[in-house]
């Protein structure tokens, strides 16, 4: 549970926050024990930028100029609040290598891009994972008083465990992204190109160098830059479609190396997945209506 509030009277800038976790990024000692920052930190009165809302519109292939938000847009406004605390001292994962491995959205009612929100962004807590540890961020937003969208995402810092084991794969999923019986039908296929993970990056702030270069996402262990797990699941909803009101759960299963071709597969159920070579799920999900 948090026990302090901060209120900011800005964004805080990304740079510095990344490059200050990352040079702390060696020191850090995960364990599922670890304390970790109990401080809420809330951005009041923030509008959004329409001309970097516009930007990743287009890289997501969400349809421009609509006058409400994309779901998964609260979180780009949330980020940099989110990346202050994982860059913090206290907060006892290392920011470099940390990997984005699942989010849950709920958005209450539809927002409109011209509003103005508070951002609310806190720790919910550490757990053990079979590949590292853990932790849950929780974001908020709040408009005219009301929740009106909220997120729970998990991060894993992959370590050796308790039976020694070190954190070899690069997801929270048990499956590994191997395909699994009863695939969704394939609606699409689509070609991704090899900078969709700076495109992505300019227009949201994260500028995670797993994402941007094959030469940086090699000193992380993977052999080419690979794309944002938050761009594969805005992808996907933007060809899925949301309701106004949402519930939306996405697990990413295994990294999309760029470039690549993958394909999109849903059904009428509110399921969706991306698939890559050899039906490889990268992503699997569903959206449903908020009843």
């Amino acid at each position: 549970m948090t026990t302090a509030a901060i209120v900011l009277s800005a964004a805080p800038a990304l740079p510095p926050l990344l490059a200050q976790g990352a040079l702390r990024s060696p020191f850090k000692r995960p364990a599922p024990d670890a304390d970790f920052p109990r401080t809420r930190l809330m951005l009041p009165g923030l509008g959004v930028d329409l001309a970097r809302l516009a930007a990743y519109e287009r890289v997501c292939g969400f349809a421009t100029g609509d006058d409400s938000l994309p779901v998964t847009y609260p979180h780009v406004l949330g980020f940099p609040l989110a990346m202050r605390l994982m860059s913090a001292r206290d907060f006892p994962l290392p920011l470099l290598g940390l990997v984005h491995t699942s989010i849950e959205i709920v958005q209450h009612i539809e927002l409109p891009a011209t509003a103005e929100y508070e951002i609310a962004v806190h720790v919910e807590g550490l757990a053990p994972h079979r590949r590292g540890t853990e932790a849950t961020v929780v974001t908020e937003v709040r408009g005219g008083g009301s929740v009106v969208w909220e997120s729970r995402s998990t991060y894993l810092a992959r370590h050796r465990t308790g039976d020694g084991r070190p954190g070899e794969d690069r997801t929270g999923d048990e499956a590994g992204g191997r395909r699994e019986p009863g695939a969704l039908p394939v609606v699409a296929e689509w070609r991704i190109a090899g900078d969709v993970g700076r495109r992505y990056g300019a227009a949201s702030g994260d500028r995670n160098p797993i994402h941007l270069h094959p030469l940086t996402a090699r000193l992380f262990g993977f052999p080419r830059a690979i794309a944002h797990g938050m761009w594969t699941v805005a992808r996907c909803l933007a060809a899925h479609g949301t309701p106004r009101a949402a519930h939306v759960r996405a697990r990413f299963r295994a990294p999309v190396p760029l470039p690549a071709t993958v394909a999109y597969a849903a059904d009428g159920s509110g399921r969706f997945e991306l698939r890559g070579e050899g039906g490889r799920t990268h992503l699997s999900g569903e959206v449903l209506p908020l009843l």
